[in-house]
């Protein structure tokens, strides 16, 4: 084990570079893979780390649930081990748990609250609320996936914003974006270093699901002038609503990306470039991470094997 067993607690600080440089260079769908993907991988092995170093650290404080061959002089020779870290790891690991128990607690608080607030609404593909606070959002799950819109929304929209902010909320659903950005909720709940990757996911779901409804309706403009609009008539939204589950990103450098060209299609960028040379070093990071915490499960299981008596 040795060293290798911290190392995945610390090896997320090379998925930041690519963080940023995804959302400038990447296409928005191939962003939102590689970056929730590294972020997964990353947090799995740290956790798994973690709980490694707790194991390791704590092996001689009395209670702790290891065997008594656990003790053996050879064996403590050949795991290092640091009480100090050890016992601090126990917090850690705990608050890792709680966090992420109470991220998957308050995202399935709100889904039932959505879907409870469209009972008695017609099954459509589009519920809409009467409700003048403007707020939408793509709602996944029940029966079926919907758009939910309000009146208030709808009012304040053009006929051509509409088709574009329903083609916006239906490419969320079709590209099941709810998962991405619940993944990489996880994932910097388990590791604190993954943040940035949460912001980015964040952006470049959003950036995907405008450039799909760009394509649907035949107008990256078309698109633009619906996410300002609904940006516009929306600011102010009370937080308790439901339009908590419409995190609309950056408007503005959304806007300024769909008057521009359309993004190229990549599924990976070329090694020879610095948004490439990033996204590598975010892949051979994760790697890393997967190998290390990997030899470290590996190597604890063999000592605890050898020391557990028959």
């Amino acid at each position: 084990m040795g060293v290798f067993v911290f190392l995945p607690l610390v090896l997320p600080l090379t998925a930041w570079p690519i963080a940023r440089l995804a959302e400038h260079h990447l296409h928005p769908r191939t962003a939102t893979r590689l970056l929730t993907g590294v972020a997964a991988v990353m947090a799995v092995c740290s956790t798994v780390c973690l709980a490694l170093v707790m194991v390791v650290g704590t092996a001689q404080l009395p209670g702790n649930p290891l065997p008594d061959g656990w003790s053996d002089p050879e064996v403590r020779a050949a795991v290092p081990y640091d009480e100090i870290v050890g016992k601090a790891a126990i917090p850690a690991l705990c608050a890792v748990v709680v966090a992420c128990g109470r991220t998957l607690w308050r995202h399935g608080r709100v889904r039932r609250r959505a879907h409870r607030a469209l009972a008695g609404l017609r099954g459509t593909e589009v519920a809409v609320l009467p409700d003048g606070v403007p707020y939408a959002y793509a709602l996944p799950g029940g029966r079926r996936d919907r758009v939910v819109v309000t009146t208030g929304l709808l009012e304040r929209l053009r006929p051509a914003e509409r088709r574009a902010l329903f083609a916006h909320e239906r490419a969320h659903l079709a590209g099941r974006h709810h998962r991405y950005l619940l993944a990489v909720q996880l994932a910097a709940r388990a590791n604190p270093f993954l943040r940035p990757l949460r912001t980015a996911v964040a952006y470049t779901a959003e950036r995907w699901a405008d450039e799909d409804a760009a394509q649907r309706v035949g107008s990256r403009r078309a698109v633009a002038q619906a996410i300002g609009r609904a940006a516009l008539v929306s600011r102010g939204t009370p937080v308790s609503t439901l339009a908590g589950l419409a995190a609309a990103g950056p408007v503005p450098r959304r806007v300024a990306a769909l008057l521009g060209p359309a993004p190229a299609v990549r599924r990976w960028p070329s090694l020879f470039t610095v948004v490439g040379l990033a996204a590598w070093g975010a892949a051979a990071g994760a790697v890393m991470s997967a190998m290390s915490s990997a030899n470290s499960a590996v190597t604890m299981a063999l000592i605890l094997y050898a020391a557990t008596p028959l």
